[in-house]
């Protein structure tokens, strides 16, 4: 059971930048010790940023760079976690990637990247974290609400990201032996580039006015619920929480 985050290490997966940067500065605010996961070349800077930053306020932080869509390198993030701080608390995975296309338009490739991205990288972080993890851990994964949604041009996100909920539930049930609670968190259209390079400016005036305040999420407004989650919520556990200001649910 999480009460506190002082000194307990927490693996975030996509902690570079948007919501998994804001996540990484907050957790380790509240004294955690944070392993700042990023993907590409062009995330290392933004990586550095973040991490200097929480060592600036007297925070402890490394960052590590990998492509999750490869088992040996989470096999890998998670040994550099341990080797450099002993020990694994949480694993909060934001990782994503995002598609809008129609279906008869999108390509073989297209489906195994977004499925090796949004799925595959999900389950196995999700195993290689039920494996690593101290008792009593958390395993916390960012989808999305288009799970609630019955829209068009977003089946390989969408679909890629549902699968997700399936690997919560089955992880839920198989780590509660020891005490590992496992939760996914569906934000609505959230207010970062993630989102806009999707989109067109009548389409985002769309999302914005089905919820309240006629605004996308923030990312301030679902890190704290992550946080909840991974101490005081740590008995929420097989559930994905949909927070999105009323844009949608089920």
């Amino acid at each position: 059971m999480l009460h506190s985050l002082s000194n307990k290490v927490v693996v975030i997966a996509g902690g570079a930048k948007n919501l998994g940067g804001l996540i990484s500065r907050d957790f380790a605010q509240k004294g955690a010790k944070v392993v700042i996961h990023y993907h590409s070349d062009d995330a290392h800077t933004q990586a550095q940023q973040t991490a200097q930053d929480i060592i600036n306020q007297g925070g402890e932080a490394v960052i590590f760079q990998s492509d999750l869509t490869r088992l040996e390198n989470i096999q890998a993030l998670f040994a550099f976690a341990k080797k450099h701080y002993g020990r694994v608390d949480i694993a909060i995975n934001t990782v994503g990637k995002v598609l809008r296309k129609p279906i008869v338009e999108t390509s073989e490739a297209e489906y195994d990247d977004m499925f090796a991205t949004n799925a595959k990288s999900a389950y196995f972080f999700m195993q290689e974290a039920g494996k690593q993890l101290s008792d009593n851990g958390k395993i916390i994964t960012i989808l999305t609400s288009l799970l609630a949604a019955f829209t068009g041009e977003y089946a390989l996100y969408a679909g890629s990201k549902a699968a997700v909920e399936h690997f919560t539930r089955a992880a839920a049930k198989e780590f509660s032996y020891r005490g590992i609670s496992v939760v996914s968190v569906a934000p609505g259209p959230m207010d970062t580039p993630f989102f806009y390079g999707q989109e067109t400016p009548e389409r985002v005036m769309y999302h914005k006015s089905q919820a309240m305040g006629n605004q996308l999420t923030q990312i301030e407004d679902i890190a704290p619920i992550v946080q909840f989650l991974a101490t005081d919520g740590w008995w929420i556990t097989g559930q994905t929480i949909f927070a999105n200001g009323g844009y949608t649910t089920r």
